[in-house]
C-alpha cells in the first residue's frame, strides 16, 4: 500500500512542477463556454458522461467537455490535483485513501452504483465450473485476481468471505488486468476472479460459475465510484464546479432510465463488440450519492488495513 501511495504522491509531484502555478480554472474564456477536461476509463461505467455530451447536458450548462481516456484512477488523482484535469472518475477506495493521505480532492457527483440484486450484478467473483470451491469462505489459502490492489475490488472480495463466515486475511490475491483474468481462471493460474462487464460476459461464456456478487455483498446499491475535483478548482470557481455536477446529474438519471441508449454510445469509445454490448448487465447510475455504501465500504477499506490513516467521509463528499 504505501508504494502504491509514494508512487501516488510522486506523480503528483512531478506534474505539480511541469505545470507551475497554472490556475486549474484558467480554460474560461469570456463569452465562450467553460472549456472542461474529465479523467475517464474507457469502460461501460462512465457510459452516462459520454451520453450526456451527445445530448448536449454539459453545453446547455455552458461547458465545452472533453474526455481524456486514462488506464486507471492512479493517474486521474494527480492529474486532477494539479489541474491538468478539471474533474476525474475514481473508485471510492481509491478517493478513500487519496483523502486519507490529505490530498486536495472533492467528489462532487455520482459515479456508478451496483445493481444491488445479488446473482445480477455488473460485477461477481468467479470460480471454474468444475471448482470445489462452492462458496467465498473456501477461498481461505487461495489466490484470486484482482485488477489491482488497495481498491474497490479486493475490499469487496474481502467483505463476501468475511460475511460468508471466513477469515479474509487468508486469501491470497494477485494482480491481472481485468481483460486476462477469465483465461488465468481456465489455464489453472488462479482458483478465482473478480471481473466486471464485459469480462464478466468472457467468464461466463467459458463456464465460469459466480459464488458471489462482491459488491452487493458490501452494500445494498453500493456506490462503486465518483466523479471528483481539486479543492484548487472549487475555491476558485465554485459556479463551473455546480455547472459540472448539475450537468452530470442529468446525464446519470437520463441513462438510468435510458439503458437501450446507454448501451448503444458504450459502442462508441470502447472496443466491446456489438453482440457483448447487447448482453452485459449494465449497473445503476442514480444521481445522488449513496453516503450509507461509502461509509460502511471505507469501514471496511480500514478493517482490512487499506486504509491506515483517519478517513473523513464527510470531507470527501459533497
Amino acid at each position: 500500500m504505501r508504494r502504491h501511495l509514494a508512487a501516488l504522491l510522486l506523480a503528483t509531484s512531478i506534474m505539480a512542477t511541469a505545470c507551475g502555478s497554472d490556475n486549474p480554472a484558467a480554460t474560461s474564456t469570456p463569452g465562450k463556454p467553460d472549456k472542461v477536461t474529465v479523467g475517464v476509463i474507457p469502460i461501460l461505467d462512465v457510459a452516462p458522461i459520454y451520453l450526456g455530451k451527445e445530448r448536449g447536458f454539459f453545453k446547455d450548462h455552458n461547458i465545452d467537455l472533453e474526455l481524456k481516456q486514462a488506464e486507471g484512477g492512479a493517474a486521474i488523482v494527480p492529474a486532477v490535483v494539479t489541474g491538468q484535469y478539471q474533474f476525474g472518475f475514481s473508485n471510492t477506495v481509491s478517493l478513500l485513501l487519496a483523502q486519507s493521505e490529505t490530498l486536495p480532492i472533492k467528489a462532487v457527483a455520482n459515479g456508478v452504483n451496483s445493481t444491488g440484486e445479488d446473482g445480477k450484478d455488473f460485477a461477481g467473483l468467479f470460480v471454474r465450473g468444475d471448482s470445489p470451491i462452492r462458496t467465498p469462505r473456501d477461498l481461505e489459502g487461495k489466490k484470486v485476481a484482482a485488477n489491482t490492489l488497495q481498491n474497490v475490488v479486493d475490499t469487496s472480495v474481502r467483505a463476501s468471505v468475511r460475511e460468508d463466515g471466513g477469515d479474509p486475511e487468508k486469501v491470497n490475491f494477485t494482480v491481472l488486468p481485468f481483460p486476462d483474468q477469465p483465461a488465468a481462471l481456465q489455464n489453472g493460474q488462479v482458483d478465482a476472479i473478480f471481473v466486471v462487464e464485459p469480462f464478466q460476459q468472457a467468464a461466463i461464456a467459458q463456464g465460469a460459475r459466480k459464488i458471489a456478487s462482491s459488491y452487493v455483498d458490501v452494500a445494498k446499491d453500493l456506490c462503486v465510484a465518483l466523479y471528483f475535483t481539486s479543492e484548487d478548482l472549487l475555491a476558485q470557481n465554485p459556479d463551473l464546479v455546480k455547472r459540472f455536477t448539475d450537468a452530470m446529474q442529468e446525464s446519470l438519471s437520463y441513462a438510468n432510465d435510458n439503458p437501450d441508449e446507454a448501451r448503444e454510445i458504450i459502442g462508441t469509445y470502447t472496443q466491446i463488440s456489438p453482440d457483448i454490448i447487447r448482453k452485459v448487465t449494465l449497473p445503476k447510475w442514480p444521481a445522488d450519492i449513496n453516503k450509507g455504501s461509502i461509509e460502511k465500504i471505507a469501514k471496511l477499506a480500514k478493517e482490512d488495513q487499506t486504509i491506515t490513516n483517519p478517513v473523513d467521509v464527510n470531507k470527501l463528499l459533497p
